[in-house]
Order: C-alpha cells, then sequence, then structure tokens
C-alpha cells in the first residue's frame, strides 16, 4: 500500500502534541497510569491499541534481529539469539557497570517552588548591559518560555538584550542573580549537587541498608553478565549477537513530552560480540542496518536522521556513537533520539570480569586464539519507537468526518482490517460475522456493528486501520463486499472469498 498523506493543516508543535495525547487518550492508546487517582508523573499505561501497536513494534524488532537477522557483510546471515533478564540483579552488576558511582545527573533546586531541574538542561540568559535579573529558562524552550520570561521580568528588555549562557558554566558565587525558570524571586537555585537515576528497592523480609537493590537502569546489563552462559550453553561462535527487550527504569527528575522521557520504558537492545580487528566492519554494517529498519515501518523522509556523537558526547571508552532521531513536535525543527548504535569496545565485559573475578573472554577454536570481545550496541526505545509511530502517523485531513486518520504502515498498525455490516438486522451482521471468523485466525481484525457507517469509519481512520470491508444488501445479493481504503477512501467492491487474499497480498506488499 502506498502511503501517501493528504495535505496537512499548519499546527503549533504544542498543538500538534496536545491533540496527539487526546486522541491517544479518547481512542485507547495510551493513558496516565493511575489515574483515577490523579496519576503519576512519569508512567504511563498503554490501553487495548497501544498494547497492540507496542507489540507490533516490539516482534517486527524481534524478526528482524533474532528470528530472521540480515545477511551480513560476509554473505552469511547474522547469528543472533534471545535472552529475557531480570529486572533485578545483583547490586555489584550496578557497581560495575558505573551506575552506581557515575549514573548521576547534576541536579539545582529552586527554594521558592519546591521544583528540581537537571543543570545540563537550564540555561540562562544574561542581560548585556549588567542591569537586571539573570533569566534561567529550559534549553528546549519547548513551550515557548523564554519570549514570557523576558515580557514579565525583562523590564522592557528582548532576547537580543541577553546573552544565552548554559547554567553549568555560570560559577554558584553568580547564582544570587539568577531567577529561577518557574520563581518569582531572584537567587532562590541551590549549588548542583549529583542525584542518582536508579530506582532503589529491598530485598526480603527486613528492608534494610543491608539488603539495598536496584531497578535495572537499562536492560544492555544483563546480557553481558550473561555472556559467558550464553557462550556455554548455545552452539554460538564470536560474531554473534545477543538480543533483549524489557523494561528499565530511571528516576527522571523531570519527566516530559508525554512517553518520550518517562521513568518506566521499555528498551530493544542488541549487544554484537565480534573480533577487534572486525568491530569498525560491524559498526559500519548495524548503522545502515538500523536506519534501514526505521523506514521500512514507515520512519523516513525529513523527519528521521543519522546523528554522530562529537567528542564532547562520548563516554571515555567508546570509540563512536551514532544517533538515529526522529522529529519529534515538542523538538521541532529539531531531533530526538530513537535509537543509539555505539561502539563500546570490550570496556562492558572487562568491568564485569574484574568485578566479579570471573573470566568473560573468548576462545576461538579455529584460530586457537584467546580474546576479549569488543561490542556493537543497537539500543533502541521501544516506548520511545511508539511515540514517533504515533506522531508519524498523525495526518489531519478536514476533508473526511473524523478531521485526522492515523497513517500507519499497515505492519505495525493495531487492527489491519475492519467488517463492517451497513445495518445491525437481517443477513448485514450475519454474513459479517462469518467474514470476521474467516480472517481472524490469519490477521487482526475487528467486527464493528454499532453506530451509522459513517461514524465507524471515522473511528478505523482515528485507530489507524488500513482498509475497511463494508456488507450490505449487495453483498446478499452478489456475495461482494465493498473496500475502503483508508488514506485515499477510495472504494471498490471485491467477492467476499476473495477478502483473505486481497489482505494477504497488499501486507505483502507494504
Amino acid at each position: 500500500m502506498t502511503a501517501e498523506k493528504a495535505p496537512a493543516q499548519e499546527a503549533k508543535p504544542t498543538d500538534l502534541m496536545k491533540d496527539i495525547v487526546a486522541l491517544c487518550k479518547r481512542r485507547g492508546f495510551i493513558f496516565g497510569a493511575s489515574d483515577i487517582y490523579g496519576g503519576i508523573n512519569g508512567f504511563w499505561d498503554y490501553g487495548p491499541l497501544g498494547v497492540e501497536l507496542k507489540n507490533n513494534l516490539r516482534d517486527l524488532w524481534w524478526k528482524s534481529m533474532v528470528l530472521c537477522p540480515p545477511i551480513g557483510p560476509d554473505g552469511e546471515p547474522v547469528e543472533i539469539v534471545g535472552l529475557d533478564s531480570a529486572i533485578i540483579q545483583n547490586p555489584k552488576v550496578w557497581v560495575a557497570s558505573g551506575h552506581v558511582g557515575g549514573f548521576a545527573d547534576p541536579m539545582v533546586d529552586c527554594k521558592e517552588t519546591k521544583k528540581r531541574y537537571r543543570e545540563d538542561h537550564i540555561d540562562v540568559l544574561v542581560p548585556n548591559d549588567g542591569n537586571g535579573a539573570w533569566l534561567a529558562v529550559p534549553q528546549s524552550d519547548e513551550d515557548d518560555i523564554t519570549p514570557s520570561r523576558i515580557k514579565k521580568f525583562g523590564k522592557g528588555k528582548t532576547e537580543g538584550d541577553y546573552t544565552r549562557k548554559a547554567l553549568n558554566s555560570i560559577p554558584f558565587a553568580d547564582y544570587g542573580k539568577i531567577l529561577g525558570p518557574d520563581a518569582k524571586e531572584i537567587g532562590t537555585l541551590t549549588e548542583p549537587k549529583a542525584f542518582n537515576l536508579l530506582f532503589e528497592t529491598k530485598i526480603g523480609a527486613v528492608a534494610s541498608d543491608d539488603n539495598i537493590a536496584y531497578l535495572r537502569g537499562e536492560t544492555a546489563q544483563g546480557i553481558f553478565i550473561n555472556f559467558k552462559n550464553v557462550v556455554d550453553s548455545s552452539r554460538v561462535k564470536v560474531p554473534f549477537g545477543i538480543a533483549q527487550v524489557g523494561k528499565a527504569f530511571r528516576n527522571e527528575v523531570n519527566p516530559r513530552n508525554f512517553v518520550f522521557r518517562s521513568r518506566e520504558f521499555e528498551q530493544m537492545e542488541m549487544e554484537f560480540f565480534c573480533h577487534p580487528k572486525d568491530a569498525q566492519m560491524w559498526f559500519d554494517f548495524w548503522k545502515a542496518e538500523r536506519q534501514k529498519f526505521w523506514q521500512q515501518i514507515g520512519l523516513s523522509g525529513d523527519n528521521i536522521l543519522m546523528r554522530e556523537h562529537g567528542q564532547d558526547e562520548l563516554v571515555f571508552y567508546s570509540k563512536g556513537t551514532f544517533d538515529i532521531e526522529y522529529k519529534f513536535p515538542f523538538t521541532a525543527p529539531g531531533f530526538g533520539e530513537l535509537e543509539g548504535i555505539a561502539y563500546r569496545t570490550d570496556y562492558d565485559l572487562t568491568q564485569h570480569q574484574t568485578h566479579s573475578k570471573q573470566k568473560l573472554d573468548y576462545f576461538d577454536p579455529v584460530t586457537n586464539e584467546r580474546f576479549m570481545p569488543h561490542v556493537i550496541e543497537p539500543a533502541a526505545g521501544l516506548t520511545r519507537g511508539v511515540l514517533a509511530l504515533l506522531c508519524e502517523a498523525y495526518t489531519v485531513d478536514p476533508s473526511r468526518p473524523s478531521g485526522v486518520y492515523l497513517n500507519f504502515h499497515p505492519s505495525v498498525a493495531p487492527k489491519k482490517a475492519a467488517i463492517l455490516p451497513l445495518t445491525a438486522k437481517d443477513q448485514h451482521p450475519v454474513l459479517a460475522t462469518k467474514l470476521y471468523m474467516e480472517l481472524r485466525d490469519e490477521f487482526v481484525v475487528d467486527l464493528d456493528i454499532k453506530q451509522n457507517i459513517g461514524k465507524r469509519y471515522a473511528r478505523q481512520d482515528e485507530i489507524g486501520t488500513p482498509y475497511c470491508f463494508t456488507i450490505d444488501d449487495q453483498t446478499v445479493a452478489d456475495g461482494t463486499v465493498t473496500v475502503r481504503e483508508r488514506n485515499t477512501m477510495k472504494q471498490e467492491r471485491i467477492p467476499m472469498d476473495s477478502v483473505a487474499s486481497y489482505l494477504r497480498e497488499r501486507m505483502k506488499r507494504a
């Protein structure tokens, strides 16, 4: 199916994001967690359609990585196996990985508003003439905060009358001149302090500091600590990968932008273990493969790009990182990270070997060589992927009753088709149910009988169903149904007994 969008009305990014969030709740994609109790910041529940969309993305990733991995540079299928490690591991894992000692962001508190901010997410507008307050504003400025703060506290100044500086470049001695991002009084920001992002928990019947454990901050470490187990128990040999999909937890100080930055999220990560001399080749290979994956499921064009990390962004052990970024409404005209492809060298295995006192190097029986594998890590956000798919699919179209439709690629659409009897009487629902029963074993289809046909078309547009098959009086007479294509709204009649092959062919072409 060719996915062509109708001309969209221009909308401010903040308004567009509000519309997407509203549709997600109205149609059962994503709800705020604990909604009936007022919610809990940074946590989200996936509704009936949201969980299907998420599972479709997860399954496509798993198929592309584990069940049917790509053909490698040597012309042979890449070898990748799966893993599902525990969310809570021995706390020494997180000491070895550096998360306990170094997984922390410098934070500043506001004594007036009691809010907390990441130091590296705040800029300060310093008056060029030296007069007036220094105005702290978010770096991203996603809600047009800067103009309103200048208008309110700038005493006639414009943005050109200030020099923008990063908060972490300003000495604490000058904090007394700064007006916090949400404050009304000057000098309320505290000195930056480290804030650990790992969630702590306690194991056992007695909660004490002796039995502290952590919810995992990433899924990758579960792969590294199982490297030897996988090699010893499976018929794998370097180069090979271990893939995992699962939840991770970070105690984000400022969760924001819907599910983009939350405290509980899901990752799709693969650690690819290779000989050091081949690592650059595999790094280049995975960069190309991962970009291809997102393009194949509908993210393409100007909304997606590959960005190389600068030297100032790289951790000390990395030999390179590229991010696949997507232009979300709240980052536009900039981009936000969707997936990282990192060359991590042998750092992780070496760290765990040192701390565990267990040999984690690899012996190649062909060459009789023993070495510590280097690692290429494609790590994607599953929940961020869902958000990117929703943002990409959201299409404004005033010509249809719903006003919008979700232009999902058929492979990720929660429902592949809807069966709609024109009326809820006589033979219409009987034939519709018969067709539904024939299709449901092979396709995820929706049998929708209630409301008038226009409202049902509108609902299917809003949930992104590619095809609707309508049963009417002509169906009773000659056994044909009307098929309506979502993007173009074009309709044609086909035999009812051809619906399965019609869908099969279009799913294959998509």
